[in-house]
């Protein structure tokens, strides 16, 4: 775990004890709590982006699935 001085954490992937780094960006909405423009963001290695985007497509949540660029994705905002 991270404290004071820590180094930052570096973007792994989401799925339970991976601790791969990330590939992917998973892009979901929760259509009973996420409203309009709010979206949640998970992050996958190239082993697990089909299983978080099964998870959550098999809930019917709206998703989208995009390469992750930790520099473009952090200069255009959209970090997540």
């Amino acid at each position: 775990m991270g404290g004071i001085g820590a180094e930052p954490a570096q973007d792994v992937c989401s799925r339970a004890a991976c601790r791969e780094p990330a590939t992917w960006r998973i892009d979901w909405q929760n259509p009973r709590i996420h409203t309009g423009d709010r979206w949640k963001t998970w992050l996958a290695c190239d082993e697990h982006v089909e299983y978080l985007r099964g998870f959550l497509e098999a809930r019917s949540f709206p998703v989208r699935v995009a390469a992750f660029d930790p520099v473009t994705d952090a200069a255009a905002g959209t970090e997540p």
